[in-house]
């Protein structure tokens, strides 16, 4: 009898030991990621958060020194990192898009977020300029995308994230240009996120409010509709994770833009913005 309950005691001590040790959290895995315009604020913040897990990172940027500096800093953080400079808009350059897989053997996360917003006032007599403004944002965006795109069809995995604009929901004519470059990136990737339906990867299009970046510093912030850099990133990292197509980063900008989307002409076109 007493080597009985001995022997159920032992067993029970097991069983509990096995049920503790499935609860304990699992350690996030390691995610092999590609950063397209790496050097960008935003990029950055989202890079820190993916370096916490030890991630492997492939930053691509045009300016060597500061990509080195990101580098350093994502090293110290516990990322494993590997620096590709190259100017992202030259025509072809997606075509490197094979060599950037190459260096983590597979990829969990592409995010392009490179872009120019230009001078719309320059742009609008200066054919150039407007040429620029969409190459960057655009042409030699949606070429990357789909260079991804097909890497993340062949491995059945991994989510393709691009950062678009609110620009692109509405044609304005204080940035008309640039927004209409999103907007197409922005068809471009919610078709993307089409054609991976009911397959392991997926795309997102982020689309950022008003966000104190050096991209924008010279742009009045519209007060309590402004957003940090860390909380945009912090939502960009999420939505990696997520299976909407669209994320608007805060959240509360899809229901603003939703009103300024369906605003009669006759009340759009008094508005200065």
């Amino acid at each position: 009898m007493l080597q009985t309950h001995a022997l159920a005691a032992t067993v029970g001590a097991l069983v509990g030991f096995e049920m503790s040790v499935s609860r304990m959290p699992a350690k996030p895995r390691e995610k092999r990621i590609i950063i397209l315009g790496a050097t960008s604020a935003i990029a950055q913040a989202a890079a820190r958060l993916w370096a916490v897990n030890a991630s492997h990172i492939v930053l691509v940027a045009r300016n060597s020194e500061r990509l080195n500096a990101v580098s350093d800093d994502l090293r110290s953080r516990g990322a494993q990192t590997y620096t590709v400079a190259m100017d992202l808009a030259e025509p072809g350059a997606e075509q490197e898009f094979g060599r950037l897989v190459k260096l983590i053997e597979t990829v969990d996360v592409v995010l392009i977020a490179y872009g120019l917003l230009g001078d719309q006032n320059v742009a609008e007599s200066d054919l150039a300029a407007a040429q620029r403004i969409l190459a960057y944002n655009f042409t030699s965006a949606a070429a990357w995308c789909l260079a991804a795109t097909n890497q993340l069809i062949s491995q059945d995995a991994g989510a393709l994230i691009a950062i678009g604009s609110l620009a692109g929901d509405r044609g304005r004519k204080k940035n008309y240009i640039y927004g209409a470059a999103k907007g197409g990136l922005g068809v471009l990737v919610e078709g993307i996120a089409h054609r991976l339906a009911g397959t392991g990867a997926r795309a997102i299009l982020v689309k950022p409010g008003f966000v104190d970046t050096p991209m924008t510093a010279g742009f009045h912030k519209r007060g309590l509709l402004r957003s940090s850099v860390d909380q945009v990133a912090r939502d960009i990292v999420r939505s990696a994770e997520s299976r909407h197509p669209v994320v608007y980063t805060p959240w509360f900008w899809r229901w603003i833009m939703i009103g300024v989307r369906h605003l009669p002409w006759a009340v759009f076109k008094r508005l200065d913005f």
